[in-house]
């Protein structure tokens, strides 16, 4: 049997180890568009790999999984992060679990996993065809067949951008091309006339007018809550003011759930920061009273919050229209309830986007209700399957777009296996 991956990327690969495994008759190769296999792997992570989550402080899939969690939650019955752990540590990379939960090679060095899938693939015999990038993939017959005379074999036809590279045949085609940001970068799935959800960027940083907040670039805040002025899209975490804007996973978690209305706004928004994290205005009021008390003396730019710095809260102060010199004896209640608006709801104005790093993700791609959500095997093309993020699933920052990759790869290579 004929099994052609399209895309070395994460999904692609564990799908082709796996496939080999538990099919060692069947002839896999996998094709890649670019020059090397998993060039995402290598740098996501800040090039340290979070390949998974512990998945400890997760609700519900729906928080971590803004399109797909549905999908998700049923798969991982079957194949989940503890699964994806045990694979990882029985092919010899040892894992460590931070406080945060993410999870990452104990040498924090991404490379790891992209040698350790390589390795695999390499014992396993995959055939891995670089620089191969897929044109179209049409429902064919090879005349040749198995036993030649006559029985043909159903199967798709599988032609290259690139004339020299010659058309293959597939008995089965596992599509793991990952995520497109335009629509376009699908027209090579245009024959088999399915549904997709228009591809939009996910996880990135906002660009912010302010240009007084942009001088403080450097400062981290560990826990705010940021939110979409007028939605009722929010997320907490740790913020970083940047050059551009804020960054951060709460800026990122941000941006995954909101992509869609986003992009659709033209990333024109305006967002509020509690720098508190989950504090009330009228909490941070009683706070800054009671400060108030036990430092009369003290200068308002002297005294501060644990959780700023004192050039965000010199930022603070100066936005309030105070001034930073003055005595806390001297703050009125009016002044009071100023700071404790600012530190609680701070509103500024987004003007566009910013790439997260080489971690680019979209949202959108191929239809969940293309596929049996099972197998993931498409409904109107028996032998295709689609896995990872050529899907419209797409996850926040922390391991889980990775999880997401392994967990489909392996579902979709026991459903091939079971065939």
């Amino acid at each position: 049997m004929q099994i052609a991956i399209i895309g070395a990327g994460a999904s692609g690969c564990f799908a082709a180890i796996n496939i080999k495994r538990m099919m060692p008759q069947a002839v896999v190769t996998v094709y890649e568009s670019g020059n090397r296999a998993l060039a995402k792997v290598a740098v996501t992570g800040g090039g340290r790999c979070n390949l998974t989550n512990s998945f400890a402080e997760v609700k519900n899939m729906d928080s971590v999984y803004p399109r797909g969690g549905r999908l998700m939650k049923k798969l991982m019955h079957w194949f989940n992060h503890n699964d994806t752990c045990k694979w990882f540590e029985a092919n010899g990379v040892k894992l460590t679990t931070q406080d945060d939960q993410c999870v990452f090679p104990a040498s924090q060095n991404a490379m790891e996993i992209v040698s350790t899938l390589l390795r695999m693939m390499n014992r396993e015999e995959v055939a891995l065809k670089t620089t191969h990038r897929v044109a179209s993939i049409t429902p064919s017959c090879n005349e040749d067949g198995d036993t030649g005379d006559p029985p043909t074999r159903n199967g798709y036809l599988i032609s290259f951008s690139d004339s020299t590279n010659k058309p293959a045949f597939a008995d089965i085609v596992v599509v793991a091309t990952g995520g497109s940001p335009r629509r376009n970068g699908l027209s090579f799935l245009n024959s088999l006339n399915l549904k997709f959800v228009e591809p939009v960027p996910s996880l990135f940083s906002l660009c912010l007018d302010d240009n007084t907040l942009k001088k403080l670039t450097g400062t981290v805040i560990k826990n705010a809550t940021v939110s979409l002025t007028g939605t009722k899209f929010r997320a907490s975490g740790a913020l970083l003011i940047t050059h551009w804007g804020v960054s951060g996973p709460a800026i990122l978690k941000l941006s995954s759930y909101a992509a869609r209305h986003l992009y659709e706004n033209g990333y024109k928004a305006t967002i509020s920061i509690n720098w508190t994290g989950d504090k009330k205005e009228n909490d941070m009021a009683g706070y800054l009273g009671e400060t108030a008390v036990r430092n009369p003396q003290k200068q308002l730019q002297s005294i501060y919050p644990t959780y700023l710095n004192s050039r965000l809260w010199t930022y603070i102060i100066c936005g309030c229209g105070l001034n930073p010199e003055i005595r806390w004896a001297d703050l009125g209640r009016k002044s009071y309830n100023k700071l404790a608006s600012a530190l609680t709801n701070t509103v500024l104005t987004v003007n566009g986007k910013n790439r997260f790093k080489d971690e680019f993700v979209t949202c959108g791609g191929v239809a969940l209700d293309n596929i049996n959500p099972s197998t993931l095997e498409c409904r109107n093309h028996p032998g295709i399957f689609f896995t990872g993020e050529v899907l419209d699933i797409d996850a926040i920052t922390g391991g889980f777009n990775l999880q997401a990759a392994w967990t489909t790869g392996y579902i979709a290579a026991t459903a091939i296996s079971g065939r």
